[in-house]
């Protein structure tokens, strides 16, 4: 099993941005977490964090023939981003939409996903957990 992971604008900045919302955990921490529970699974993983949309579209198509499921976390594009909603729709992957924090207890504004139709799953308010969380979510959906 191969699976894509995007993470989107900002969460490059995980550790330092807003730690009342998003936590002290790096994105490299949960990049590291994420791959040893990858390969407990038997989980070929590649990981991208792209803060443009545009490269994020071109990775995600790019990477389509070689994933076999993508973990998502659009980040600020989650609210908006048609492109890279139609984008996960036109490679048919199965996706699972994360967010650390549950942008339904957010600001007004956060609380739409314009991806969420085109996922199979989502897993918000976790923190970095979610992220595993996530990763096992996928792998029970691609294999029931």
């Amino acid at each position: 099993m191969k699976v894509l992971v995007l993470n989107g604008p900002n969460l490059n900045l995980l550790g330092e941005r807003e730690p009342a919302v998003y936590g002290r955990t790096t994105l490299a921490e949960i990049d590291r977490d994420l791959k040893k529970l990858a390969k407990s699974l038997r989980v070929s993983l590649r990981s991208y964090q792209r803060n443009g949309e545009g490269e994020l579209l071109d990775i995600l198509h790019k990477q389509r023939n070689w994933a076999d499921g993508l973990l998502i976390n659009p980040g600020a594009y989650t609210h908006y981003s048609y492109a890279l909603r139609d984008g996960i729709a036109s490679v048919a992957l199965p996706a699972i939409e994360i967010h650390l924090s549950d942008i339904r207890k957010r600001e007004p504004f956060r609380r739409k996903s314009v991806i969420r139709d085109v996922c199979i799953g989502r897993v918000m308010g976790k923190g970095p957990d979610g992220y595993g969380e996530a990763l096992k979510l996928l792998l029970k959906k691609i294999r029931s």
